[in-house]
């Protein structure tokens, strides 16, 4: 009886105890650094995409002319209802596709020569798939799938917001490499603001699919806000800091101002890019549901030497994403700023890299700056990466700047290749220093016969190994 008192004294300690721990861990979480871009008093506004993307899904849902796929009691992807999208090879001549077409009660509503999507009056997308499927020239029929958007610079709000950054290493990265002038990086999103200051030299010549014209102004604010992460100007003394300071953008509207595109009007996208001089595309979109337009857009970018770069989505979820998925693309899952895996970011064995995507400021429409997290955002932080290895070695296959980008990243999960991280967080720095390279010049050498003999030894050793 006597060892009452004391079992209920220990008890009692461990009730205190336990709460002073978790009070204790409390205020370690309270002293972590957090970026500056989460507070409330912060200049730079936060969006919360990822809320606005499922209010798109809502929206698409509630349309009557947009069916939806549950692949799982969660994910789900949509396509448009009594549309096909259907290639044959070879390309029957015009009357009979005319024929074809006046016996499925349908129009062709848009004809791309390499593909065309039928929309039939009466005729369901499932009926549609079935009678052209039985075409002997047909390679596929499917659905009108709708994808959704996954050296200290002087500019002011590096120091204040961009934690990101420093994160992956991107400090000692400029003394390596700056980019390269000759290295262009294709968004196909949905365009950028073309009158931003931190475009201002920046963009080549780009593409609206929508409105087939070379006007692809954004009027959503995603893709200027993709942009600026990868190439905004740079020591400037104005705005924010984009990872490569001299890689050209070239802006590819494919998506609308309410935030979804067609898998048809991204391929059209990735086919101009490439056909453009594009070597690397990004492509912060997805959709649960393979396209085989979309797949062989990104076979073609592939075969054609251009690095291409996915979200891997905001869902929480294991269900495999399309760009992402696809072998031919790197697909990125995004990280905090303590390097632990966004409670959003999807994951599965598709993932190869991760990289920041919380709270990540950037441009945005209207001249001004936002931050937003997804996916979307750690994608081009990717891209950007490839840029700088390919400023470095231009004539470096995708495959193998793939290749090197996956083994120099940081393992954050267990050993090896891992579900939520793939190979790890990008590791910029590491990527270059791999590259076998000497510490960028921004001062131009003389233009003396010694500045001229020096540039080109140095070619020799680095440019032909």
């Amino acid at each position: 009886m006597r060892l009452a008192p004391i079992v209920v004294a220990v008890a009692l300690v461990g009730l205190v105890a336990i709460p002073y721990r978790m009070y204790q861990h409390a205020q370690e979480e309270m002293r972590e650094p957090h970026p500056r871009v989460t507070s409330v008093e912060a200049s730079i506004p936060r969006i919360n995409y990822i809320e606005q993307v499922k209010d798109i899904r809502r929206g698409l849902e509630k349309s009557s002319h947009v069916q939806t796929l549950h692949h799982n009691p969660r994910d789900r992807s949509h396509y448009i209802e009594h549309e096909v999208v259907v290639r044959f090879s070879p390309r029957p001549d015009q009357k009979s596709i005319d024929r074809m077409v006046a016996s499925l009660d349908a129009k062709i509503k848009r004809d791309f020569g390499k593909f065309m999507i039928i929309k039939s009056r009466s005729l369901t997308t499932k009926q549609l798939m079935k009678k052209l499927a039985e075409h002997p020239d047909s390679v596929f029929a499917e659905p009108n799938y709708l994808l959704l958007p996954n050296r200290k610079p002087n500019d002011p709000y590096y120091t204040e917001y961009q934690w990101n950054l420093p994160l992956i290493g991107m400090e000692q990265s400029w003394d390596v490499s700056e980019g390269s002038n000759d290295v262009i990086v294709a968004v196909v999103d949905t365009g950028v603001d073309m009158n931003h200051p931190e475009f201002k030299g920046k963009l080549v010549k780009g593409y609206n699919v929508l409105e087939d014209n070379d006007k692809p102004q954004d009027d959503n604010g995603h893709g200027t806000h993709v942009s600026g992460i990868i190439a905004a100007r740079t020591n400037n003394r104005d705005g924010i800091a984009g990872m490569t300071w001299k890689s050209k953008l070239m802006p590819i509207k494919a998506i609308g101002a309410d935030g979804s595109g067609s898998a048809v009007d991204i391929a059209r996208g990735i086919y101009w890019a490439t056909d453009h001089g594009a070597e690397v595309i990004n492509l912060s979109v997805g959709n649960y549901t393979s396209s085989a337009v979309l797949k062989e857009a990104c076979r073609y970018a592939y075969d054609h030497n251009v690095v291409m770069v996915a979200a891997s989505g905001n869902d929480a979820s294991d269900q495999p994403s399309y760009p992402a998925a696809y072998e031919e693309v790197l697909s990125v899952a995004a990280v905090d700023h303590l390097k632990e895996r966004a409670d959003f970011s999807n994951f599965g064995d598709y993932v190869d890299v991760a990289a920041p995507g919380v709270d990540i400021p950037s441009t945005y429409i209207d001249n001004d700056y936002a931050s937003l997290s997804g996916t979307s955002m750690a994608c081009p932080h990717v891209a950007a990466l490839a840029a700088l290895v390919r400023s470095v070695h231009p004539d470096m296959k995708n495959s193998d700047v793939m290749e090197l980008i996956r083994k120099s990243a940081e393992d954050l999960g267990p050993p090896g290749h891992d579900q939520l991280y793939g190979y790890g967080m990008i590791d910029v720095n590491n990527t270059l220093k791999q590259l076998h390279t000497e510490p960028a010049n921004t001062e131009q050498p003389p233009a003396t016969i010694g500045g001229l003999l020096n540039k080109f030894l140095l070619r020799l050793r680095f440019g032909f190994e």
